[in-house]
């Protein structure tokens, strides 16, 4: 018997969850040990979360999200309108929030998952907001301003780009501002995923 989202949910099993978990600790290169020492639990439990048998509680998520240093707003909503649209196909009104307001950036995750190669979000960068510290990561990213006015320093060189002009780097420091009066909108690739 093909199991439904329906029937996974009647099981308390989340297959998407599962995936995007196992997807994280992939992405950053960490064993089940490893990972598991970080929250705290043993292997065999975090074995099971991974493979979608056991169902972490709200507490483990947000742990979980913590080790990964990403939002816990990344494990919900992975409802999706039509069955074979799961995996597939994201609705605008269906995007996984990535961020709060807060910071000056909200993002949402474009992906239907994080179980590929790379992961596409919309960055929303608020007038005035920066990445004041230079960040590195060991993945390869590129973007495409939507609109708006949006500035990168990339490896230590600062870019100002406008609606329709992009960028890529690899294994290089970047930090960003919006220098503009209103929202710069960037839609962002990573590889591999990192939320």
């Amino acid at each position: 018997m093909i199991a439904t989202a329906e029937t996974e949910r009647e099981n308390g099993t989340n297959p998407l969850l599962a995936r995007d978990i196992r997807a994280l600790r992939k992405s950053r290169g960490l064993t089940l040990a490893e990972t598991a020492l970080r929250l705290g639990r043993s292997v065999g439990w975090l074995s099971q979360v991974e493979r979608g048998l056991s169902v972490p509680s709200l507490g483990d998520l947000r742990a979980i999200a913590s080790a990964f240093s990403v939002p816990i707003s990344l494990f919900f909503t992975h409802e999706v309108p039509r069955e074979e649209e799961r995996g597939v196909v994201v609705r605008a009104g269906a995007r996984r929030p990535l961020g709060t307001s807060e910071s000056g950036l909200v993002e949402e995750l474009l992906s239907p998952d994080l179980g590929g190669s790379f992961e596409l979000i919309r960055s929303e960068f608020a007038p005035g907001a920066a990445l004041e510290e230079a960040s590195l990561r060991d993945t390869e990213e590129a973007g495409y301003v939507v609109s708006g006015r949006f500035d990168i320093e990339i490896g230590g060189v600062w870019h100002s780009l406008g609606a329709g002009d992009s960028f890529r780097f690899k294994d290089k420091t970047h930090r960003w501002r919006n220098p503009g009066q209103v929202p710069a909108v960037v839609i962002w690739v990573v590889s591999p995923p990192v939320y």
